[in-house]
């Protein structure tokens, strides 16, 4: 089996949540015998991890042949199934918050008509930047026409295509090489913007999964917004549940003298709204009222991080409370490994990840009900993210009573032994073979 896959990220070339997914994805693919040709924007000549075949979109020489298939495909693409406008738009959800307002700032001095191209030894290409950042519509259309180019120098069976960015990309290759796609969720537009959806995102969306042969969903909350939302057929989408890669984890981080009396409570992700941050400082306010031998940390960027260092001076909790800014690499695991609770607190969770990496430590978790972890993980403490009395309460809880915290770890430890990235493997590989048989 081989699998042309279009992603945004994959480590060290962005390592959010998508591209720690796809890098344990693709691992357990190779593991079982398929051959993985993956397509970012622009890799930085580096980070090839060997058990796949890494390629760079931005560059690519599109050359007179491909360009009248690409032209004839995309002009309808575009034209009929997605409502193309480039805008200025900081959807940067990885950036420091310095970074964060550097780019803001920039905005007026930018245009999306600065489109870089090139023609190079008799071919036409578009230079990619990569990542997120104020003209993210223009590189996403950009990278459709790279890699469907890509699609048609590759020998492959199937088009594996993660998230919006790339479902342009997976439906202009499809169209061009006539082989079947598979389109991955891992998060709506309305998880991460509630009612507020950017509209354009939102038509992209739902042109991939509508186009495609079959849907990926990372939980059922997934599937169920995806069907409700966007109208895909219910039997049209498999539930396939991310997992955790189990590197050989470092438990034995010594703590801080200082620090050897108190507990530690951790939220670690984007400070956004999907993510639920609000709330996990006003439980942490409940909970200070009650012990005072605890410190809360809230390690992440994000648009809402300044709006939250206002208000933990106003609640008067800043002795308490602290926020650790972006952490990368050792960083996150040692936070980890520090910490005697991890709180997910998300309005809107498509599966999540960090509960997992959190329990690699042996660290208790409390979870949003709102989360497609949550149904996996039938031994977690769950709360509604709104109900932050119960959060306080379950947080108190755990800190005060060692015997629980042995015990959530130890129900939630046999539970990891069946998340598996291997057995996301063998779901992904019967739904190619499904996908190929219709073809």
């Amino acid at each position: 089996m081989r699998i042309l896959m279009f992603g945004w990220e994959f480590p060290p070339h962005i390592s959010g949540g998508l591209g720690t997914a796809c890098f344990g994805m693709t691992q357990a693919l190779a593991q079982k015998g398929a051959e993985v040709i993956f397509v970012l924007p622009k890799t930085n000549n580096g980070g090839d991890p060997g058990f796949l075949k890494l390629r760079s979109a931005s560059g690519t020489g599109i050359g007179y042949e491909a360009a009248q298939k690409i032209q004839l495909s995309g002009n309808t693409l575009w034209n009929d199934s997605i409502r193309y406008i480039p805008i200025m738009s900081p959807l940067t959800p990885y950036l420091t918050p310095e970074a964060y307002i550097k780019a803001i700032r920039q905005f007026s001095s930018i245009s999306h008509l600065e489109a870089r191209d090139s023609l190079k030894n008799g071919t036409f290409t578009y230079t990619l930047k990569g990542g997120y950042g104020p003209d993210l519509l223009a590189e996403v259309y950009r990278y459709s026409r790279l890699a469907a180019t890509i699609a048609l120098e590759e020998d492959f069976d199937v088009i594996h295509a993660h998230d919006w960015m790339t479902y342009p990309a997976g439906l202009l290759a499809s169209a061009v090489t006539g082989k079947p796609l598979v389109c991955h969720i891992h998060a709506t537009e309305y998880d991460r913007s509630g009612e507020n959806i950017n509209t354009q995102v939102a038509s992209i969306e739902r042109a991939g999964l509508l186009g495609a042969d079959r849907v990926v969903a990372v939980s059922r909350l997934t599937r169920d917004v995806v069907v409700s939302r966007y109208g895909v057929p219910r039997e049209k989408v498999t539930v396939v549940y991310n997992a955790v890669t189990r590197p050989e984890v470092e438990t034995n981080y010594v703590i801080p003298p200082r620090l050897r009396h108190e507990k530690r409570v951790l939220f670690l992700g984007r400070v956004t709204y999907q993510k639920g941050p609000e709330y996990f400082m006003e439980a942490a306010r409940l909970v200070l009222q009650k012990m005072q031998n605890v410190r809360f940390y809230m390690a992440g960027s994000g648009d809402m991080l300044p709006g939250l260092i206002r208000r933990a001076s106003q609640l008067r909790i800043g002795r308490r409370f602290h926020f650790a800014g972006f952490l990368r690499g050792e960083e996150v695991n040692r936070m980890f490994a520090l910490s005697d609770l991890y709180v997910m607190p998300s309005v809107s969770e498509p599966f999540g990840i960090t509960p997992l990496e959190a329990m690699l430590y042996d660290v208790p978790v409390l979870l949003s009900r709102q989360s497609g972890v949550s149904e996996i993980l039938h031994h977690a403490l769950k709360a509604d993210f709104w109900d932050t009395r119960d959060m306080a309460d379950k947080i108190c809880a755990v800190l005060q009573h060692p015997a629980l915290s042995r015990e959530i770890v130890r129900n939630c430890r046999e539970e990891m032994k069946t998340i598996r990235w291997e057995n996301a493997a063998e779901q992904l590989l019967t739904i190619y073979q499904s996908v190929l048989g219709g073809k």
